[in-house]
């Protein structure tokens, strides 16, 4: 939705984000591209924009249980600040093995169509699920200002975890997600 504004155009931010769950992460929506965030702009018609940092850094114990990998070992971090409507919207900070991230795109600001999980399935690493909790709670300063958050804003905060098909996790993904913009939706099957 835009309207004219001075001597620009202002666009809209999109009132609510609905977060769908039931294709977000398929091979089949990485294969069109619609993967995660970009799908979700899709199914809510805002544009999307990322702004992504790669840093390299030794697994501190949270990261290092999680992912399997030896305390102190090098992880890659990649961190990203998405935008709708260059509204940012959500923060999210994925941990991967340096040692299976080594030499792909995954180091990289653009990892290709399919973004990071059809580079990891490239890499030999085919995933076979996702877990994900979630929480709510009040944002760090950091946080709050970097969402462009209200005072008394929550946030949702979102811990992924990608499995391949042996069983290793491969991924940690912390996503912060502002509670006045989202909606988290769900599907199930019954049987």
């Amino acid at each position: 939705m835009s309207s004219e504004h001075g001597k620009g155009v202002f666009i809209r931010p999109p009132h609510r984000v609905e977060r769908l769950s039931r294709s977000r992460l398929s091979r089949a929506a990485r294969a069109e591209n619609k993967g995660a965030f970009l799908g979700d702009a899709e199914a809510n018609k805002f544009t999307p924009s990322v702004s992504v940092k790669i840093t390299f850094e030794p697994a501190d114990t949270d990261t290092a249980t999680i992912l399997g990998i030896d305390e102190g070992a090098e992880v890659t971090v990649r961190e990203r600040v998405m935008r709708a409507n260059g509204l940012p919207v959500q923060l999210a900070t994925s941990r991967l093995p340096r040692e299976i991230t080594r030499d792909t795109l995954i180091e990289q600001v653009d990892t290709g169509k399919g973004g990071s999980y059809a580079r990891l399935e490239e890499a030999g690493y085919p995933l076979d699920h996702f877990v994900e909790t979630v929480s709510t709670r009040m944002p760090t300063p950091e946080e709050a200002s970097m969402l462009q958050l209200d005072n008394g804003t929550p946030i949702f905060a979102v811990r992924r975890i990608a499995y391949s098909a042996e069983g290793r996790a491969v991924e940690m993904n912390d996503m912060r997600l502002s509670g006045d913009k989202y909606e988290l939706a769900y599907e199930f099957p019954a049987g």
